[in-house]
């Protein structure tokens, strides 16, 4: 069972995770939310993991520093669509609306993030559905139904019943980011492993996969740093 422990001062909260796989102790720090775990073999004591963390605690803080800091959706935030860089203006709109440079929102509208992200969460359906139907076409595997969740741990998954999955916060990146991640998922329909086989079907619905897989690699934690 895990637990958390602090760490120095200010405290950080560390999440401790024995394993009976693990041979050392292993810490990480998550691009995604800042989370700080640290696994540890079954066998090792908690004053262990207390002086291996006062050891790390400068290069924990380091990378925390170095987080992206947290934007709050409401009237006046900029946020991204499509990769595009869009300014939330109220207006005298009774719908949310995406324009160019802005996403509109009704005049007053004390609940402009919820509106918002239910406006993406619609878009994104539409661009992740339209996406993976041209990629199961081409792949010549249907599958079976879409959902969309928020996830922190993958950006997709397809089961064995042809289900995707999809993180809806896919929609703020560039739109190659999208299409890669239904190219990847609906490549699963074929091959439901990550062998070279699978690549090769993966490089077949998208031959450029490589430059939007390097993208949320790199930037993809920033993408949950929005907050509706």
């Amino acid at each position: 069972m895990a637990e958390t422990i602090q760490l120095g001062d200010p405290p950080i909260d560390v999440t401790l995770k024995h394993s009976a796989r693990a041979k050392r102790l292993s810490l990480r720090v998550s691009g995604v939310d800042g989370r700080v775990s640290l696994t540890l073999p079954r066998r090792a004591s908690l004053h262990e993991a207390q002086a291996f963390l006062h050891t790390k605690e400068d290069w924990i803080r380091g990378h925390l520093d170095r987080q992206p800091s947290t934007t709050l959706v409401v009237p006046g935030a900029l946020i991204p669509v499509e990769g595009r860089p869009r300014l939330i203006a109220e207006t005298r709109t009774r719908v949310v609306k995406l324009m160019d440079e802005h996403i509109l929102v009704p005049l007053g509208e004390d609940k402009a993030g919820v509106r918002v992200r239910a406006f993406l969460k619609t878009l994104a359906r539409d661009r992740l559905a339209e996406a993976s139907a041209r990629y199961a076409t081409q792949l010549g595997h249907p599958f079976g139904k879409i959902s969309l969740r928020d996830t922190r741990s993958r950006w997709g998954s397809c089961t064995s019943e042809g289900n995707l999955m999809y993180s809806w916060r896919l929609i703020l990146a560039p739109a190659s980011v999208l299409d890669y991640v239904a190219a990847h998922e609906v490549a699963h329909l074929a091959e439901m492993n990550h062998s070279a086989a699978f690549w090769n079907e993966v490089a077949g619905l998208m031959p450029e996969y490589e430059t939007p897989r390097k993208w949320l690699r790199s930037h993809g934690g920033g993408l949950h740093r929005f907050q509706f």
